[in-house]
């Protein structure tokens, strides 16, 4: 992938305010997931609830989605989905999440795939999202952020060279 086909493309086009929560009330991987996808319900995006979260617990199974420091990518491709965004959700607790370091989750960022844009779009957002979060200083701001406001533009950053 070049960086000019990056540039394109950014996280901001796939999230906005609404697809953020900053007070999730799940214990669970499992209930951070449906309760993500009921937030991707409600705003249209996703139209079978659990169509999509098996999906999402189907991948779960192929791998760990714990990247460490806090973070979790799970994602689901599916044909309920109508158009590929992402949703962030930040937990009140921590939770138990199978992750590299071991440790629980407390921010998860949902890449909801339309089954249609799986190869490009999915691979972009994966590859946008990675670069973000190989900075250090940009997951403890996802972790402290107060604010749907604050999650957004962080988000919406361009990946520093």
């Amino acid at each position: 992938m070049t960086k000019h086909m990056m540039e394109d493309f950014s996280i901001a086009d796939v999230i906005t305010e609404e697809l953020i929560t900053l007070e999730m009330d799940a214990e669970t991987k499992e209930a951070a997931i449906v309760e993500l996808t009921k937030l991707l319900a409600e705003k249209g995006i996703v139209t079978d609830i659990n169509g999509f979260a098996q999906d999402v617990f189907q991948r779960e199974s192929e791998g760990m989605t714990g990247i460490g420091n806090g973070i979790a990518i799970p994602h689901g491709k599916s044909d309920s989905v109508s158009q590929t965004s992402l949703v962030v959700g930040k937990t009140k607790q921590p939770i138990e999440w199978e992750s590299l370091d071991d440790e629980p989750v407390q921010v998860i960022i949902l890449f909801a795939v339309r089954n249609t844009d799986a190869n490009t779009m999915h691979i972009k957002l994966l590859q946008k999202v990675a670069m973000l979060l190989a900075d250090e200083a940009f997951i403890e701001h996802l972790v402290t952020a107060q604010t749907k406001a604050e999650m957004l533009e962080l988000l919406s950053k361009e990946p520093t060279e």
